[in-house]
């Protein structure tokens, strides 16, 4: 008996430590708090795990104790197809060795059920940012103030909540598009070490309307992909079968999003070295000896390709024939060596360059029937080095047309060859031409950047601007968002998000091994209100539903605003559930 016992307890031990290691293989080493708070009065908090339901709109401080009324009960409402989020908080004085989580399946009164296979649970965990400040520009961080914010999102379901320490959990929900519309609830439930559970009663509202697949959202989202950023951060080569099959869920992440757009180079350093990784050639531009030029296009096709399986099928951006600083890379035959030359638009050195290669690419283009979705995109790009570059693109690849992201509000010189264009944010485009640019299937974003306290989507931005990008995209009648960085990581994304320039979180919005961010769930959840809108939209003009089509553009104009409002968290709260309630008019 005693060397069963003994066998048994040898057993526990190593599943004991086997599942320790597995629960520690899932999660990584937070940073330090750079700027704890040093005036918390944490002995008034009760004893034990505090926690309570809260908004997504909230962003906690993991020193700080939260000052809202606690809560066991979360309500939401969605669409058929829609993803909708929820956030609990957890705060305790003391040390809890272990918090497990779980959700029951979602039950209806008439007997239908949604698995709660729906539900991903994920501890939200804390990253270094800084402040806005000047915006743009070169910065040492020890000029800026540095905190913790909660951002990224680990899917897991347990943890270890030290003490004096605010954690949040965020909670999405993926709503069947072929579930029974009705009210369903379910039960959250914390298991707490050496402490009763605490559970919290969700109730989910479908109304019986279809949000489409991503793939069919007419928003032209466009975060611009960083595969190299991906290779570096995890050691291995840039595209093997290693780095393929870790690109394949980030980027399958942004086409469940919407996203619209392959980013693609076309010669080394687009954009000169503004990021930790640089971008690299996806086309080997060759010289040989004899002066003419071969191009090898496998990593351009097989990137494209690959994309497109995911979902991104709308149009290939290539960046650039006007990159930052005019230079250009290209391996020489004669010389055996890499050659970096600077011919700025407009000169024989140029030309050179480019007609060969634009008769290549464009014969490339069209035996792989992509040449129609094809854009040759320019960044921010003065007047007089555009104009010379479409001098040339005209004659010899008049097709591609041009994807411009535009700071000069210079859209108005070239109004034919911007197929797609992307205005600063606050710098509207004039009812007329956004009219005209419709009328030939033309794409008209708007975008922001360093320059923009607000809205946008830095590590230490409300939660709330995100999906207020959504709204305002609607209210200023543009037909999407372009972001300039979906994963150009900083040395160490999920430590600290600063850069070099430029207020921290601008290079990136998800984190590395597929982690998701409260910033990427709000701004998917604004594109998904901007989609509801445009349904509803059309289905009160098919309908003849004049009223409702005027309440609802009344509502969205509240958000053609450049400045934040006070009220938006609430502004943002009631348009929604008002949203709902013109839904239901159509369903009903």
């Amino acid at each position: 008996m005693n060397r069963i016992l003994l066998l048994l307890s040898i057993c526990l031990i190593i599943f004991s430590c086997q599942k320790k290691e597995v629960l520690i293989a899932q999660t990584y080493q937070e940073p330090q708090d750079p700027s704890p708070s040093k005036t918390e009065n944490w002995s008034a908090v009760s004893k034990g795990l505090q926690a309570s339901v809260t908004s997504t709109n909230m962003r906690f401080v993991k020193s700080v104790t939260p000052k809202i009324q606690q809560k066991n009960t979360w309500t939401g409402t969605a669409w058929k197809g829609e993803r909708i989020s929820a956030q609990l908080v957890l705060w305790s004085n003391d040390s809890i060795n272990n918090v497990t989580t779980e959700i029951s399946d979602f039950k209806s009164d008439s007997g239908h059920v949604l698995s709660s296979k729906i539900v991903k649970i994920n501890f939200v965990k804390y990253v270094i940012t800084d402040e806005f400040a000047g915006g743009c520009g070169y910065r040492k961080p020890e000029n800026f103030a540095s905190f913790l914010a909660a951002d990224a999102l680990e899917p897991i379901n347990s943890y270890t909540i030290k003490a004096q320490e605010t954690r949040p959990i965020w909670i999405t929900i993926d709503v069947p598009a072929d579930a029974k519309s009705g009210t369903y609830k379910s039960i959250f439930t914390v298991h707490i070490d050496g402490q009763n559970s605490k559970k919290f009663q969700f109730t989910l509202n479908v109304i019986d309307k279809v949000l489409p697949p991503a793939t069919d959202w007419k928003f032209h989202l466009d975060l611009w992909q960083n595969p190299y950023a991906v290779a570096r951060f995890h050691s291995v080569e840039v595209w093997s079968q290693a780095h393929w099959e870790l690109l394949k869920p980030i980027m399958k992440r942004l086409a469940d999003a919407g996203q619209k757009v392959i980013t693609v180079s076309l010669n080394k350093r687009p954009w000169g070295g503004q990021t930790f990784d640089q971008f690299e050639a996806m086309i080997d531009w060759k010289k040989k000896t004899d002066g003419t030029w071969e191009y090898d296009f496998t990593v351009f096709d097989n990137w494209v390709q690959f994309m497109m399986d995911l979902g991104v099928k709308n149009q290939i951006s290539c960046y650039s024939m006007v990159p930052w600083g005019n230079e250009f890379y290209y391996f020489d035959e004669a010389e055996n060596k890499e050659i970096k030359i600077k011919a700025s638009p407009g000169t024989k050195a140029y030309e050179a360059l480019w007609i060969p290669f634009l008769k290549e690419f464009k014969t490339h283009l069209t035996k792989k029937g992509w040449s129609s979705i094809t854009r040759i995109a320019m960044d921010e790009r003065g007047p007089e080095e555009m104009k010379a570059m479409l001098k040339l693109l005209n004659k010899y690849a008049p097709e591609f047309g041009v994807s411009f992201a535009d700071n000069h509000k210079s859209y108005k010189l070239y109004p034919n060859e911007l197929k797609d264009m992307s205005v600063a944010f606050g710098h509207p485009v004039d009812e007329e031409d956004l009219i005209k640019r419709r009328a030939k299937n033309y794409i008209s974003t708007h975008y922001v950047c360093c320059s923009d306290g607000f809205p946008n989507t830095f590590t230490f931005s409300p939660p709330a601007e995100g999906v207020f990008i959504g709204w305002y995209t609607v209210a200023a009648d543009f037909d999407g968002f372009l972001r300039w960085a979906y994963n150009s990581w900083v040395e160490k994304p999920l430590q600290d998000s600063r850069f070099r320039a430029w207020p921290a979180g601008d290079t990136y919005i998800v984190y590395p091994d597929n982690r998701s961010s409260i910033r990427f769930e709000t701004l998917r959840e604004g594109i998904q209100d901007a989609e509801k809108i445009r349904i509803l939209k059309e289905s009160f003009k098919t309908k003849g539903l004049l009223d409702e089509l005027e309440y609802l553009n009344e509502l969205v104009a509240q958000f053609n605003i450049t400045t934040k409002p006070d009220n938006l968290e609430d502004l943002l709260k009631d348009s929604k559930n008002s949203l709902n309630i013109l839904t239901k008019r159509i369903v009903d």
